[in-house]
């Protein structure tokens, strides 16, 4: 395989369809790859790591997910290049190669669901499927410029697909998507939640979270006044409202004191609340990674990349301790945003259609050599914007911004759990007006 044809995205190449139909099928002439995550009868799915696939036999059925897919009239091309057992954001594997991010080739693509998110940004499929733990469609997405969907917790299938952790692995309840357009995300995401197609739906309100704007390096004249400017066009600036996320998050979560790290409480670069809520997140994702996986890395001890295999080992030797505060946390939290994005009556004729916007990732992709320990830094920042959705379960889309000092930059917006439809609606009635805005 040469690399400079397909950007290192693929893991191997096929044509999967299922037999034509006399009937239009709503994704009939779509091509999509899936994350080596995925199973489909016939091949091994391999993980991101060569030990695993040597160690496991080949499929024996689809994944109901790719199913829904083929059904629906695409056609499959291939597997994707994943960081070693999803447990990983940089998009890096040294046994398959990164893959090359086609916006800024210097730049990591983004992991665990890289060679899913660049195929999509490379314009060799139309769409991908990828798994969202912590946030690994979310980050590649961002990075390659392209859209990004998490949905609620629970709204997919996960059979057929290997498990990282159980609570927030998105694809133990749900799955992630890319794609370029807009309508084919919302196309992908009536099929993968089998949703009939309803009319698009004003949002009640759109809440800037200001602190995590800050957070970011990108000025906010590039992101959130493009959002702002956006919604005025579009529903009036009446939907507009601003609150300081870490502080309704410190009030409304009170487990979080568990987490919370009193030497970072005064730094400009952090938000406290949040950097608890990413410490609660990530704890519990250890514990949980090891309870599926110990068994397996301590009797083969795999050959891990640098970085990651720290991180495995790591969790592989995480204990239960304060685990039934992180469960405790994901409750509050999820009360606490649905009560700020609004809390739909039982009376109501008309629901209460809140989204909250903030920084998909606070900055810029590292470059590709970067140490994996100054990495690891690096993305402690990240992981405090990206455990919202992550914890609370709550549907998620990255939306492209264009550049940044020749760097893909993007916004997220978040809704309540159940909201998939109303957001996918949204991003396709928003999108052309952000592009032109920037």
């Amino acid at each position: 395989m040469v690399k400079s044809l397909d950007y290192g995205a693929f893991m191997e190449k096929f044509s999967l369809q299922l037999s034509p139909s006399q009937h239009q099928l709503p994704l009939s002439g779509l091509t999509f790859a899936v994350k080596d995550i995925f199973d489909i009868e016939g091949y091994v799915t391999g993980f991101g790591n060569p030990d695993w696939a040597r160690t496991h036999s080949a499929a024996t059925s689809t994944a109901p997910a790719v199913m829904d897919l083929l059904t629906a009239g695409a056609t499959c091309l291939g597997k994707t290049v994943m960081d070693e057992m999803a447990y990983c954001m940089y998009g890096v594997n040294k046994h398959y190669g990164t893959p090359t991010n086609p916006c800024v080739p210097d730049r990591v693509p983004g992991g665990s669901s890289s060679g899913s998110a660049v195929a999509v940004a490379a314009k060799l499929v139309d769409f991908s499927l990828g798994t969202d733990t912590g946030a690994s469609v979310r980050v590649p997405a961002s990075y390659c410029g392209i859209l990004g969907f998490r949905p609620s917790l629970g709204a997919v299938s996960t059979a057929g697909v290997l498990p990282m952790s159980q609570s927030y692995d998105t694809v133990v309840s749900h799955l992630g998507w890319f794609a370029r357009d807009p309508m084919i995300l919302n196309r992908i995401g009536r099929v993968l939640l089998h949703l009939p197609d309803v009319d698009p739906i004003k949002p009640s309100q759109i809440i800037i979270a200001e602190d995590c704007f800050r957070l970011s390096t990108i000025p906010s004249d590039r992101t959130a006044q493009v959002l702002v400017k956006s919604i005025e066009k579009l529903f009036g600036a009446q939907c507009v409202k601003h609150v300081i996320l870490g502080d309704h998050v410190k009030d409304k979560v009170p487990s979080l004191q568990h987490f919370m790290d009193k030497g970072n409480e005064d730094q400009e670069d952090n938000i406290p609340s949040l950097a608890a809520l990413s410490s609660a997140m990530r704890l519990l994702q250890r514990y949980e990674f090891k309870n599926y996986h110990a068994k397996w890395v301590t009797k083969v001890n795999p050959d891990f990349g640098p970085g990651i295999s720290e991180r495995i080992w790591d969790a592989i030797k995480a204990t239960g301790e304060n685990i039934d505060f992180c469960h405790s946390v994901r409750a509050e939290l999820r009360a606490a945003l649905t009560g700020l994005l609004g809390v739909t009556s039982i009376t109501s004729i008309v629901k209460d259609h809140g989204i909250l916007a903030l920084p998909t990732t606070p900055g810029e992709p590292p470059k590709v050599q970067a140490n994996p320990a100054t990495s690891d830094i690096f993305f402690s920042r990240p992981f405090s914007l990206l455990s919202i959705a992550g914890s609370s379960g709550f549907c998620q889309v990255s939306i492209p911004l264009g550049r940044y000092e020749n760097v893909p930059l993007a916004i997220s917006l978040v809704a309540k759990h159940g909201s998939d439809a109303f957001l996918l609606n949204l991003v396709e009635t928003l999108y052309d007006t952000l592009q032109e805005t920037i």
